[in-house]
């Protein structure tokens, strides 16, 4: 196989199983199976981020939530530190996944255990991939759920948001502000207002 053939066997092989994703999101005119959707949104941010990504970076992006429903939410304590925990086993789950995927497509043992790095996010802010990832997803997040993230929880008090977004902002890098800067222009004026005061007064 060539690269590129690898790549687009590890794309395909993360796409059929994220297609079995029994949730669906609504994406244009289409109901798409929600991780294949989310996957979808992350390639084409990764593009906009950095135009002639990696094909590592391509995997890790496709990967970032593979198989998710598998283990949901629920299966971990409430409160934060479940939170947490039930986010830490998930990048271990989708790093291990692409990294079987990825040798299954003929990918070399270092390449596979990359990808697998760059999914546990352990080197944020170390690794120019691993931040390059993170900057992808909360552009996503930003783009595409955090309105209706926002109108789930709408028993969370205004410093519970400011935090939140402050949190978002500090994981990106400025390559990431500046898109989610061109981006809030687009934003209700009520989400514009709150990352506005969020940045105005940045947390203690």
């Amino acid at each position: 196989m060539s690269h590129s053939e690898h790549l687009d066997c590890a794309l395909l092989a993360i796409d059929n199983a994220n297609r079995e994703d029994p949730n669906r999101e609504q994406v244009g005119g289409d109901l798409l199976p929600r991780e294949y959707a989310y996957s979808l949104h992350m390639t084409r941010w990764l593009f906009a981020l950095d135009p002639a990504p990696s094909e590592r970076m391509q995997i890790a992006c496709r990967a970032q939530h593979v198989e998710r429903w598998t283990m949901p939410r629920k299966d971990y304590p409430e409160g934060r530190k479940g939170y947490y925990e039930w986010r830490q086993a998930c990048g271990r789950m989708h790093g291990r996944r692409a990294a079987e995927i990825m040798a299954a497509c003929g990918y070399p043992q270092g390449e596979c255990d990359r990808v697998e790095t760059i999914l546990t996010k352990r080197e944020l802010r170390k690794d120019a991939d691993t931040q390059l990832l993170e900057d992808v997803a909360c552009m996503v997040f930003l783009e595409r759920y955090f309105a209706d993230f926002y109108e789930e929880k709408a028993e969370y008090d205004r410093e519970k948001w400011l935090r939140i977004v402050r949190r978002t902002w500090g994981k990106m890098s400025p390559r990431g502000h500046e898109a989610a800067l061109k981006l809030a222009e687009g934003m209700p004026a009520h989400l514009l207002a709150l990352l506005q005061e969020a940045l105005a007064e940045p947390e203690a």
